[in-house]
Formats: structure tokens, C-alpha cells, sequence
């Protein structure tokens, strides 16, 4: 393993890139968003996400963090997940991750430990969140306008009469270019904006609220119906 720490000031984002590499993106402190395409995840301390060689991908911080790049030759590496995965940092691992950081690590005492950081990494059964973005430029007004405030509870129709365009028109150009319909684009931005609240540790309701649920369950269940697994499970320590 290589490893490399970069304090990140709130609001900062690396350009996208890619690495050589498998790289394990960790904050030991603060919040980070990874992108890999249409795809997003936030990581508090509790999470990691492994990345494969020459995955395209962008890192910032939502808060100031801590940022680590632990990175794996992929011809010595035991792990070969050949897709992004969420992992879990339990302590035992979080304490190794920093050990490995420090300096005056001998070589011997290395190999050994990142044995047991390997053995400790343990992929979590989570769905990403996937929001494509549409070309045509009227449906791409009526997504910048969903992404600009998730809890708008607008109809496409009366998204359309913004726009420009009929009800039906727009509904076929999500399908044909995001893939799913609207309602459902629209349930992954807004689960996609309720990460950075929950790893702020904000109430499911007030997490709800914001991104445009009637109730804590309601939210609930539609994260649990996308992702896998409810809320809590997701930031667990």
C-alpha cells in the first residue's frame, strides 16, 4: 500500500482523473464526496470506497476534512473488486489506516499490518445512487431546476410549461436519455442531496423535509426501496 493525506478546505474538488491504481478513499475527518460518472456516494469516518484502476472519478470535501489516498498495486493487491465499492471503517481498521499513515513504520511491521487492513476490508451491500443527466436542452433546464432545490414538488407538466414543452414529450426524452422516468430521476437527486445532511447527523425528519418528503418513514422507505438498505445502516459506525 501507498498512502497520502491532503487536507481539504470545505467546497474543494479535485478535477476528474484517474489512477494506475486501486485507491481507497478515506477521511479520517470531516465528510467527502466521491463521483464515478453518474454515480455518487459520501463518505463520513465510518465509510471508504475502493476504486479500481483507471476508474474516471472526482473527490471533494462537503465540510473540511481530512482526505486519504491509500492506493494498491493491482498486480499485488488480494482485492481485485473490479467496480467501485462502499466499505465499512470499523475501528480496528480505522486505527490501522492511521498507523500505516504515520511515519517510522519498518518495513516488516508494514507488510504486516497492511495484511490485516486488506483482511478488514469489508464491502458493504449498497446500491450506488445514479443520477444521469439528460443532453436535450429542455429536459436539462427541468433537471438543473431539480437539482438547484430536490424538495420541489412541481408536476412535469408544470415543469413543461417553463420549458417549453409538453407533459409527454419530456417524459419520453428522461426515459430515452436518463434511462428511467422522471419520478424516479427524481427520487435518486433527492437521496443523492439527503447524504450530505444524514453525515451531518441531521434528524430524518429535518433530512426529509429538505429534500422533499412529507415524513421520516416516507424517506425511509424510499432510501431503503433505492439504496439497499435504510439510512442508519448506510452511515453506521
Amino acid at each position: 500500500m501507498l498512502l497520502g493525506e491532503v487536507p481539504l478546505p470545505a467546497g474543494t474538488w479535485f478535477p476528474w482523473h484517474q489512477h494506475e491504481l486501486h485507491q481507497l478513499v478515506w477521511s479520517a475527518s470531516g465528510v467527502v464526496a466521491v463521483r464515478t460518472g453518474d454515480a455518487g456516494w459520501v463518505l463520513p469516518p465510518t465509510r471508504a470506497l475502493w476504486i479500481p484502476a483507471g476508474v474516471r472519478h472526482r473527490t471533494g470535501a462537503l465540510g473540511r476534512a481530512a482526505l486519504r489516498g491509500i492506493y494498491a498495486h493491482p498486480d499485488r493487491s488480494p482485492v481485485s473488486w473490479p467496480a467501485p465499492r462502499l466499505v465499512a471503517v470499523r475501528p480496528l481498521l480505522h486505527e490501522l489506516l492511521e498507523y500505516l499513515t504515520g511515519e517510522g513504520v519498518a518495513p516488516a511491521a508494514r507488510l504486516r499490518a497492511e495484511a490485516v487492513a486488506f483482511d478488514l476490508l469489508e464491502p458493504l451491500d449498497v446500491v450506488p445512487i445514479v443520477v444521469p443527466l439528460p443532453a436535450d436542452p429542455r429536459a436539462r433546464d427541468v433537471a438543473a431546476a431539480v437539482l438547484a432545490n430536490p424538495a420541489d414538488a412541481r408536476s412535469l407538466a408544470e415543469f413543461g410549461r417553463d420549458v417549453g414543452a409538453a407533459e409527454r414529450t419530456l417524459a419520453r426524452i428522461f426515459v430515452r436519455e436518463c434511462r428511467v422516468p422522471f419520478g424516479t430521476w427524481r427520487t435518486q437527486v433527492r437521496l443523492r442531496a439527503s447524504l450530505p445532511l444524514l453525515a451531518q447527523g441531521l434528524p430524518l425528519a429535518t433530512v426529509a423535509q429538505r429534500v422533499g418528503y412529507s415524513s421520516a418513514s416516507a424517506f425511509v422507505a424510499a432510501f431503503r426501496r433505492a439504496v439497499g438498505v435504510p439510512p442508519g445502516a448506510y452511515f453506521a459506525g
